[in-house]
């Protein structure tokens, strides 16, 4: 690449920080005054979309259930969010010392990031203890935030921001369906789905250009270690999307109030898997922008090995 070439390049990638630093400081929202506007979820409304919860594929069940299990994975769509934050927002930390004695803009950039995402983490936690104070007793949270962190946090670094990557792009995913005409859904959740959009759709414009960096300095060996690591991480996502899936039907069969036959309610644990898996891996890694990005940082080989690890997640979703 010519000199003129590459300080395009360079120009360009400094562009898109400015732009992610102009639209945060444009969009900058609060939990109180934007989002819950001194309101509390009603009950009588669904707290998912239909196509994240997939209740409507569990045919025996009534309107009234179909609406308590999108609740109950609506509890844990608030958990799941506070704990996948955790762990970004400490590698965001991590990778913007990396511009802490260069591009003051990106390092801006990923402070702002930094200073969102805890935001969404008080968001998120302040949703699912809303939400804890009107269901009964006997919901389950079958992993530790923290534990999970480092776990995710031992990986490699392009393997943690690919999956971030992923679960930013998969927010999108999210508002598009929220944003489908359904008189039934919460209004707050709603507004949840579209303020967290509003900086999430920043957020993964900065993990493509982070992912990038990181992808340029490793050698092949190191590229093909990090390709096992993200498989990894997916299939631990997977593990945890298992136990909580499994928890949260048996919480919603506890609490129904009518008795579930054996093979009804491990209809409800097959749904909720499925419900699960398409929300926090399948939506995202199905993406066209998230397959163009991972396709120019991989082989042939390297994204054949991925497809192959995620066949058995994504069957039936």
């Amino acid at each position: 690449m010519s000199a003129v070439a590459e300080n395009a390049v360079h120009a360009g990638v400094r562009d898109r920080y400015a732009k992610c630093v102009e639209v945060s400081k444009r969009i900058r929202w609060d939990i109180d005054r934007d989002v819950f506007r001194g309101r509390e979820f009603d009950f009588d409304r669904k707290f998912l979309p239909d196509g994240l919860s997939r209740v409507n594929e569990l045919a025996f069940l009534s309107d009234d259930e179909k609406r308590l299990l999108s609740q109950v994975q609506g509890r844990t769509y608030a958990y799941i969010f506070g704990l996948v934050e955790r762990f970004i927002n400490a590698k965001v930390l991590e990778v913007s010392r990396e511009h802490w004695l260069g591009n003051q803009t990106a390092l801006e950039a990923l402070v702002r990031f930094s200073d969102e995402e805890l935001k969404h983490q008080a968001m998120f936690r302040r949703i699912e203890a809303m939400i804890a104070e009107r269901m009964p007793v006997g919901y389950v949270q079958t992993a530790d935030a923290d534990q999970v962190a480092q776990v995710v946090l031992s990986k490699s670094t392009w393997a943690v921001l690919a999956l971030t990557c992923h679960i930013e792009l998969f927010t999108q995913v999210h508002y598009r369906q929220s944003i489908e005409p359904d008189a039934e859904l919460s209004p707050l959740y709603r507004d949840v789905f579209l303020f967290h959009w509003r900086e999430e759709s920043q957020h993964a414009i900065l993990d493509e250009l982070e992912w990038e960096r990181e992808n340029a300095r490793l050698t092949d060996d190191e590229r093909d270690r990090a390709v096992d690591d993200l498989i990894a991480l997916v299939a631990a996502v997977d593990g945890i999307l298992q136990a909580q899936s499994r928890a949260d039907a048996d919480y919603f069969a506890a609490i129904a109030g009518r008795a579930f036959t054996d093979g009804e309610l491990q209809s409800v644990r097959d749904g909720v898997l499925r419900a699960y898996r398409w929300q926090y891996i399948v939506s995202g890694v199905s993406e066209p922008r998230f397959q163009t990005v991972l396709g120019r940082f991989t082989t042939d080989s390297q994204m054949a090995r991925i497809q192959k690890a995620l066949a058995p997640i994504a069957a039936g979703v």
